[in-house]
């Protein structure tokens, strides 16, 4: 299954805790259909001190944690609202285009 949206797009979260955010998309898992998006769904995480890497902080350390892709939408260039994805082919090629006003992302 080929994911509509890509790694560095510009997305609006339309469920859950941060709902009406938007972000870039820092990765995406395809197997587990997840992206990671920035400065969403912010969660702790405690790490103790390695000795090996002290360039690895220790204490709480917030970070973006995954979210299911179904709970975000591409954010449209031209209404810079969420919208629905649409694949259309020219020359052989995908194109990815807004269903709502029809501008292409690629």
């Amino acid at each position: 299954m080929g994911l509509k949206i890509r790694r560095d797009d510009e997305v609006v979260v339309i469920a859950g805790k941060d709902r009406g955010k938007t972000g870039k998309v820092l990765k995406v898992d395809p197997a587990k259909e997840r992206v990671t998006v920035e400065g969403i769904n912010i969660v702790k995480r405690h790490q103790r001190p390695l000795p090996n890497a002290p360039q690895v902080e220790a204490g709480v350390i917030e970070r973006e944690g995954p979210i299911h892709i179904s709970n975000v939408q591409l954010l449209d260039p031209k209404t810079k609202k969420g919208t629905r994805v649409g694949v259309v082919r020219e020359d052989g090629k995908r194109n990815r285009v807004a269903r709502g006003s029809g501008t292409k992302f690629d």
